[in-house]
């Protein structure tokens, strides 16, 4: 046996390290592991605050911090980026030589990362499978994802159901809950005071947290943003928060919109290129609502008792709790839904919401299960196959 089980952590983009920060934080309390982290992406850009510092300003060490992002807002960029990650992403894993590795969700960076190391036959961890988000080319990274992955921690007993159907042994699928819960009970966030001075603002009668990324699947997100913003136009008495769009295609244009909305509107909003996840939280608590297509809003929102207006397709086919407007992306729908979501009736009906995405408490679990599966002597997967159990059903 082992002195100690390498455990590599890969993440690409501000959020999903917010989300992976604690699990980061139990793998290194345990004596039997040694973390090990691979920073890529929108980390190591400086459009996007260069945000592998806020790793090692957390005092994590950074093993390996693998450049991949090409300066281009277009599909054709995302695949040739892709494919540099790769070659970086190879490298590096036969220099760590890690036993596991663990990606989170769907994004392109986590795909091209998991393939390196299927190839590479290292045994992989995939969180937050079996979700769906039919609005954008997420839905299909996940789901390849998982079929490259050994071990399955969902946040869902549905998600870990649908992991199953796509013929993953159950033995292996776990529902463990959503990580970002495991944040909003652990961190001490900040108060309103803290946040104002943090983000350079002052809270008005009404407030909104808003985060648009590309609709990957649809050619509409340009034209999507344009009524979003049209409509955030006519508020008054209010202050608008936006954070930036993650580095999927168009995710430059979207940016540059909301940095000239922002300019012709100093007067009531604010971008931030990137708050991390302890001031995004404490943001979301004193805010009437999240305005967007973040899936914050539809995982951590509902923990805080706070409304999400979801609007679009991206987040399209989640679990999602009462607190959740879904809205088509039309000037006067999202009007109505900000309308709803301020009315008194709404807010007093999502006061005792339980959020479907659990109660946090998801790293320790994960981190028993890794426990007891390791050494996973073999990458070798037998397909799962729920139509030949249902037949022995019938036939029995």
């Amino acid at each position: 046996m082992k002195d100690k089980y390498k455990i590599c952590v890969f993440t690409g983009t501000r959020a999903e390290y917010g989300l992976l920060k604690p699990l980061m934080e139990e793998v290194q309390k345990q004596s039997e592991f040694k973390l090990q982290i691979i920073a890529s992406c929108m980390h190591m850009s400086p459009e996007f605050g260069l945000t592998y510092k806020e790793i090692e300003k957390d005092g994590f060490k950074i093993d390996e911090k693998i450049e991949m992002l090409l300066s281009s807002d277009t599909p054709i960029g995302t695949v040739k980026s892709m494919g540099v990650g790769m070659i970086g992403y190879a490298d590096a894993l036969k220099r760590l030589k890690p036993d596991l590795v663990i990606v989170l969700g769907d994004r392109f960076e986590a795909l091209s990362f998991a393939i390196s190391a299927y190839i590479l036959r290292i045994i992989i961890a995939h969180l937050h499978g079996g979700e769906i988000t039919e609005g954008a080319l997420d839905e299909g990274f996940r789901h390849s994802i998982t079929k490259l992955s050994y071990l399955h921690f969902a946040s869902t007993e549905e998600y870990r159901k649908r992991i199953i159907q796509m013929g993953e042994s159950p033995n292996r699928v776990f529902n463990v809950g959503a990580l970002g819960i495991d944040n909003i009970k652990k961190l001490k966030l900040f108060s309103k005071n803290e946040v104002e001075n943090k983000l350079g603002i002052s809270f008005n009668r009404r407030n909104f947290l808003i985060t648009y990324h590309p609709e990957t699947s649809s050619n509409y997100t340009i034209k999507n943003l344009k009524e979003i913003l049209e409509a955030l136009d006519e508020l008054v008495n209010t202050t608008l928060i936006f954070t930036k769009s993650n580095a999927d295609a168009e995710g430059t244009i979207i940016n540059q919109m909301i940095k000239e909305f922002v300019k012709k509107h100093q007067e009531k909003s604010v971008l931030i290129d990137s708050m991390g996840q302890l001031l995004y939280l404490s943001t979301m608590q004193y805010v009437d609502a999240v305005i967007g297509n973040s899936s914050s809003g539809i995982i951590e929102a509902p923990s805080l008792k706070i409304a999400t207006i979801n609007i679009g397709n991206r987040q399209k086919g989640r679990i999602k709790a009462k607190s959740v407007i879904d809205c088509e992306p039309k000037k006067d729908e999202i009007l109505k839904s900000i309308k709803i979501a301020l009315s008194e009736e709404f807010k007093k009906s999502i006061k005792d919401i339980e959020n479907p995405y659990g109660v946090g408490n998801s790293s320790k679990k994960i981190v028993e299960i890794l426990k007891n599966f390791l050494p996973i002597k073999s990458t070798q997967k037998i397909f799962f196959d729920l139509v030949e159990e249902l037949n022995e059903k019938l036939t029995n």
